[in-house]
């Protein structure tokens, strides 16, 4: 009879206890929609975040700014936009999509030709006119309609006077990472994409690169924004904050980036 009361006792002291205790706050969250030049750095930057904000929880995807874009214009559930260029943020302002004031610049890209290792054409001594070397049967780029980075790459190849030579070779990525993917497979023999790639851990020692000349195509200044109706701005501030910060910076000056004020 008396172990059953002290039982009794027991129990109606954890409910008494749990009734006290303060309910466990949800779990902040920043939902990013990233360029996909910036898979890997980004990723870097994210634990960076985290490891000084390990109560904001930072979830990215990742795909062609244009792609983005539209997703955004029909109310896709993201916080935080990082474009591969500053005129789709500032569009989705001007529509109202985005929050006026939230827009900031974060870095500039670069564009490199890259070839595999086994590759034997001569990259070095050819540059941007490898592509149009007879070999060559195709030429991997972003899609130019929803990628930056795939307008700057055609940009480039007209600039240059190749594109004409080997518009008939060009095959189409969804997204600049992809792009990647098609030559770092071989399912292409060239690629034109981006610097920021090139360097990331799976690909710094697989290739060779020939960097574009920035003034063969407009310049890739990426730029970033806040999303109306983002569930958390405050994080979202707060991520903005950290991207634009030193720490930030560090992490995209790695990957090949200028960053702004340079």
């Amino acid at each position: 009879m008396r172990s059953r009361l002290i039982l009794a006792l027991l129990i109606g002291l954890v409910f008494a206890l749990a009734g006290c205790a303060k309910p466990v706050p949800a779990g902040r969250e920043v939902r990013v929609a990233a360029a996909a030049d910036l898979k890997y750095a980004f990723d870097d930057l994210a634990a960076a975040f985290r490891a000084k904000h390990p109560d904001i929880a930072v979830s990215p995807t990742y795909g062609a700014s244009g792609n983005f874009y539209a997703q955004l214009e029909n109310q896709a559930p993201y916080d935080l936009f990082l474009s591969a260029d500053f005129e789709y943020p500032r569009k989705l302002v001007a529509g109202g999509r985005a929050v006026a004031g939230s827009e900031f610049q974060y870095a500039v890209g670069h564009l490199v030709v890259w070839v595999p290792n086994p590759s034997k054409l001569d990259l070095d001594g050819l540059g941007i006119k490898v592509v149009a070397d007879p070999t060559v049967k195709k030429v991997a780029i972003a899609n130019p309609k929803v990628a930056p980075y795939g307008r700057a790459a055609e940009a480039a190849l007209k600039s240059l006077g190749v594109y004409d030579a080997v518009r008939d070779r060009l095959v189409f990525g969804d997204n600049i990472a992809q792009t990647a993917q098609f030559v770092e497979s071989g399912a292409a023999d060239v690629g034109v994409i981006a610097l920021s790639l090139v360097l990331s851990p799976g690909m710094k020692d697989k290739g060779r690169y020939w960097p574009v000349p920035l003034d063969a195509h407009p310049r890739l200044e990426q730029g970033g924004v806040i999303i109306t109706g983002a569930a958390d701005p405050a994080a979202a501030a707060t991520l903005r904050e950290f991207i634009t910060g030193a720490e930030g910076r560090e992490v995209l000056k790695r990957y090949g980036f200028t960053l702004p004020g340079e």
